[in-house]
């Protein structure tokens, strides 16, 4: 099985389901997007978060992650486009077969 698989995180919650979710849709060759949003962002402080740089690609809210307080030095493997608007989180939903939110 092949394709696309978005993930939304808006909660600061469930990473361990995140995580599990992005393992599962690896063994099967499907390609994850994750876009973390508004407390979503708070996770990539999590020791746990450091599990998804291997299984998904990775995009943070900028603004919600400045508006927390968050320093992008926390985070050393996301890139500079690693950090986007909501117009990314737009273009995860038309370009992936499916979309989960967290």
């Amino acid at each position: 099985m092949a394709g696309s698989l978005g993930l939304f995180v808006s909660s600061d919650q469930h990473l361990d389901k995140i995580i599990g979710l992005c393992r599962a849709a690896q063994k099967k060759g499907v390609k994850v997007t994750a876009f973390f949003t508004h407390r979503g962002t708070l996770l990539t402080q999590d020791p746990l978060f450091e599990d998804l740089y291997d299984l998904a690609e990775i995009v943070l809210c900028k603004m919600a992650f400045e508006g927390h307080g968050l320093d992008k030095t926390s985070v050393p493997r996301i890139p500079e486009k690693g950090f986007a608007t909501q117009a990314v989180h737009a273009e995860m939903i038309e370009d992936c077969d499916r979309c989960v939110v967290f």
